[in-house]
């Protein structure tokens, strides 16, 4: 059975982890692309749908114990 804590932890990981890797592919990408780099684009664009998808990831996983 899922309680409240379960959704909880889930919203607060989802966010943590979300963040970490859309702002680390974010920041990597744009230190590419201000050096020159245009492949940079590559990892700035698809920051916030792979920071997305991790979360959604983690709520599938989460519907599947229900």
């Amino acid at each position: 059975m899922v309680t409240r804590e379960d959704i909880l932890i889930l919203g607060l990981t989802a966010g943590v982890v979300g963040s970490l890797v859309g702002g680390m592919m974010l920041g990597i990408g744009l230190g590419l692309v201000i050096g020159g780099q245009h492949l940079g684009w590559l990892m700035v664009l698809p920051a916030a749908p792979v920071a997305g998808m991790i979360g959604y990831v983690q709520a599938r996983r989460l519907a599947k114990r229900l």
